[in-house]
Order: C-alpha cells, then structure tokens, then sequence
C-alpha cells in the first residue's frame, strides 16, 4: 500500500465542501491503482502482438482521461458513515474496482450510442478502429475490451485484504445487483420506449451512480441494516437529481468540460428528461424545432441551436431544473435526519450540494 488514506483526513477543505475535499484526497491513489491494474494485464497482453494489446491500452486510457471518481468518493463516504476506522484502504480498492465498472459500461454506451468522442477524446471503439483499421474490428475489440475491464473490476474487487468472509459476500451481492440494475435501465433506454423516464434513471444511473456505491461503502464497514436502509433513502432522489442533471449538461452544458459535441444528446436521440418536458410543455413550432434536429445527425448547428431553444422557450429547460432542484432538497432533508457520524453527514451534504444545478441561463458548473 503506497498511501496511508484515513478517515481523520476527510474534512471540508475544498470550497468548505467536505465531499470534494474527500474527493480530491483519494483521486491520485485511485487512479495510481488503476493504471497499475491495466499495466498489469496489458504486459500479459503484449506477448500476443501489439493489437490484442491495443484493446487494453484503448480501455486504460479511456479509464485515466478526465473522470471525477464520484462513484469512488461514494464508496468513501459510505465506509465512514457506517463507522469505517483508520485507513480508507477497502474502500480505496473498492472505488477502483467501481471505476473499472464505469470504464466498461462506457465502453458499452459510446458504441451503442454511436459516439465517437468521450471525456475530451476518441471513444475506445473510436480509437480502436483508427488503430485496427476498420469500424467492424474496432467495435469488435471495443467490446472485448469492455469484458477485460469488467473482469478486472470483479478481480479487484474479490482481491480486498482483510474482509470477513460474510462481508466480502454482501459486498459482491450488492456489486451484481448493481450491474443487473444498469443493464435493465440500458435495455429499457435503447428500446426507446420509456414511459417513466425517472424509473429508467433509477436503473440505469441512480444504482450504480449513487445507491450502489454508498451501499458497498456501508458494506465494506459492516454497516447495520438501518444505515443502509437510510443511505437508500437518501440516494433516491440524489440518483435521479444526477441524472437530470447529466441530461442538462448533455444539451447546455460547455464542451470542454463535457467533452461531447455541443447539443450531443440532441443530435442523437436520446429520450432525456428534457424531451419528455418538451412533449407534455412545446407547441407546434417548437416541437418542429426540435424534430429537425432530434435523433438527426445530418443536422446542422443552426438547427442544433433551435432545438436547443425550444428546449427553454417551451419551459422544458426549467422544468427539469426545479426538478432537480427538488430532488436536492429531499435528499438534504435525509443528511439531516440521518444518524451517522458527523463527518459523514458534512461529506454527504457536501455530495448534495456538488450535484444542485444552477439557475437556467448560467453555464457554469460545480
């Protein structure tokens, strides 16, 4: 172990916001442990030839490019609130072994979607397929890449040191309900056919973005049935309010910190929170608006930008926002009342309040 991470270290000192300031304390190691767990599989990959080397080497630098390791940071705050002492190290493996599960759905989702770029550069089905030199080799590999990413965040997390057997179990349980949860939400998105929008996000982001990870934090320490009882509930409505806000980044948010196209999810279809706004708040003009653009990709940016203001001017946009606004305030409410150690409640107020969108016409971001 190369860092001694502990809990007497998570106090507020990014911003006075303590969940950032956990964040940034376990983010170096987090992704230190990464790249050694690729390292290690791409050295047994190398004695095949190079190409079967490159499906590894896409999958890691996606995995290092740019992630804010939320989902690790929840994993954190989980193990301290149920009362997890001295060094954060189960937690810390924990977090990488849920990065790795990030990487492969990612994987996963980019190809499914379409997309070309990811977090600033070329999605791995994208890189493979310059490198390889087809889309049907890359998309090929891209998969099989996304496999060795899932294996080694299952190996990752199995290899935690110093777990009870009947712990190490729960947390395996709660780590393959999550990844069933995703994949029903996935299934139901690209079917297109979700009637409840919300219920989708719970799935397919709320489990493995907020619920799950707050969960096998809790899990690794031991933590009664009552906390995690509590922890659900306030992850509930903290899920949705995320992916809300993913939806409103995906449309308003800056290309540079998003790194997707401006208007990406516009352009390719996706059933967001917005579009469900639009249908039930958009008159005829923008709703033409808005299916010249959506689910187009030959459309061009000045039709990306009428949608786009459809969007505001039908009041889906502010919709959404208080929504998220809401969803915010609910999952504050359960911080309050929920009893766990006091640096664990600044931490998840602190995650409430790194996820509250702000007003509508403002592009910045926490």
């Amino acid at each position: 172990m190369n860092q001694g991470l502990s809990t007497a270290t998570a106090e507020p000192a990014t911003n006075g916001n303590a969940f950032l300031a956990l964040l940034a304390q376990i983010k170096p190691e987090i992704e230190r442990r990464i790249a050694a767990r690729f390292d290690e599989k791409i050295t047994r990959a190398r004695s095949y030839g190079p190409a079967v080397a490159a499906m590894l080497e896409a999958a890691r630098d996606l995995s290092l490019r740019g992630g804010k390791r939320v989902r690790a940071g929840l994993i954190a705050a989980g193990w301290i609130a149920a009362g997890g002492q001295g060094a954060l190290e189960p937690a810390i493996d924990a977090g990488v072994a849920f990065e790795l599960l990030q990487s492969y759905l990612l994987i996963q989702d980019d190809w499914m979607d379409g997309d070309a770029t990811r977090r600033g550069g070329p999605s791995v089905h994208a890189a493979l397929a310059k490198e390889l030199g087809g889309e049907h080799i890359g998309a090929t590999s891209a998969i099989l890449a996304s496999d060795m990413t899932w294996g080694l965040a299952v190996e990752t997390l199995v290899s935690i040191a110093s777990l009870p057997a009947e712990r190490r179990l729960h947390v395996m349980q709660v780590f393959m309900r999550i990844h069933e949860d995703v994949v029903l939400g996935q299934q139901i998105d690209v079917l297109g056919k979700a009637e409840d929008v919300e219920a989708m996000h719970d799935l397919k982001t709320g489990s493995y973005t907020m619920r799950g990870p707050l969960s096998i934090g809790a899990a690794l320490a031991g933590g009664s049935p009552e906390l995690h009882a509590a922890l659900a509930r306030f992850a509930a409505p903290l899920g949705i309010a995320f992916q809300l806000r993913d939806d409103l980044l995906g449309t308003f948010g800056d290309h540079a910190e998003t790194g997707k196209p401006v208007g990406n999810d516009i352009v390719a279809g996706k059933r967001t929170s917005l579009m469900a706004e639009a249908d039930r708040l958009a008159n005829e003009d923008e709703r033409r608006a808005l299916a010249r653009a959506h689910g187009r990709a030959d459309a061009n940016a000045e039709a990306i930008a009428a949608a786009t203001r459809a969007l505001v001017t039908s009041g889906a946009r502010s919709a959404v926002e208080d929504r998220q606004r809401a969803l915010c305030d609910a999952a504050a409410k359960e911080v309050a009342s929920m009893q766990v150690p006091a640096a664990a409640r600044a931490i998840l107020a602190g995650v409430v309040d790194a996820l509250r969108v702000r007003p509508a016409g403002s592009e910045a971001r926490s």
